[in-house]
């Protein structure tokens, strides 16, 4: 009996490691979404941008881990209001469906840029560092697993900081809730909505170096899947609801690593659609989303 209780303790912590880096990815969805009513599917190649500039960060400039990881959140920051400015407030006053089919083809831009530009194989993350393991009450960590909770754990706190008490934040709540009103209140709406993007991007860059880290791998479409999922892990806490995407996040991964665990590998990412389908049947608005009624 003690042995079943360790491994899925065991389990439960390699879930949440994994799930802590989707809920980095999807707190990006959730705050473009929350503000601008955009699902943003370049996200996830922000993500995969964020680990290569880690990758030459470190490889190249001969960085270590945490001014590489603040070098690719800055840089992806970066990216990230270039794409709102170019391609995404043209567009600000258009139907959805248009912003949601150039969504699209920023990523299969980004993409295939990125395959030119480096080529399709696989590179390896450079390790920095050394494998280290600790048994903690019969439970196994590493050190690896350490680092990825402890800045997903900080970043998710510095984000809270940032919407819940400083000015940007006070201006983000407020344009999220009506941004015509926000912008009658003076508050610089593009400017907000920029941040904001910069902001989600530089979480997903994190999210990147952070999968660099733990699997020591990295290609011009890694963005693909891990995208969707962190937008199921959004869907499934409550779409433009931070803590939703926190908790949502963290559920995908433990779901993830349960149905690995069970059954075969060849179902993990079968289960993050599975999860899509039964929450959008039971609950749409999410775990912590409200349902809102729309006057037509």
């Amino acid at each position: 009996m003690a042995a079943i209780i360790q491994e899925i303790i065991q389990q439960l912590v390699n879930g949440i490691s994994l799930g802590s880096i989707y809920a980095l990815i999807a707190l990006g969805y959730t705050m473009v979404y929350g503000i601008i009513k955009l699902i943003n599917f370049a996200h996830g190649d922000i993500y995969m941008l964020g680990a290569f500039i880690g990758f030459f960060a470190i490889n190249i400039f001969q960085m270590s881990f945490f001014p590489a990881l603040i070098v690719a959140m800055i840089v992806a920051a970066f990216f990230g209001v270039v794409i709102e400015r170019l391609a995404y407030r043209p567009l600000r006053h258009s139907t959805r469906i248009a912003a949601l089919i150039t969504a699209i083809g920023v990523s299969m831009l980004i993409q295939n840029v990125a395959l030119l530009v480096w080529k399709p194989d696989p590179r390896s993350f450079p390790d920095v560092f050394p494998f280290k393991s600790y048994k903690i009450w019969g439970v196994y960590l590493d050190n690896r697993q350490l680092v990825i909770l402890g800045v997903a754990l900080f970043l998710m706190v510095v984000l809270h900081y940032i919407v819940r008490y400083t000015r940007m934040g006070r201006a983000m709540r407020a344009v999220a809730l009506d941004d015509d009103a926000a912008r009658l209140m003076g508050i610089d709406v593009d400017r907000v909505i920029s941040f904001t993007f910069a902001l989600g991007s530089a979480l997903a860059a994190a999210a990147g170096v952070l999968v660099g880290i733990y699997y020591n791998r990295i290609d011009p479409m890694m963005g693909g899947m891990p995208g969707l999922k962190a937008f199921v892990a959004a869907v499934l806490g409550g779409i433009g609801v931070i803590p939703g995407a926190m908790i949502g996040g963290l559920v995908m991964g433990v779901a993830e690593v349960a149905v690995v665990a069970l059954t075969t590998s060849t179902w993990k990412d079968a289960v993050a659609f599975g999860i899509l389908i039964i929450i959008l049947l039971l609950r749409p608005a999410g775990i912590l989303g409200q349902h809102e009624r729309e006057k037509v």
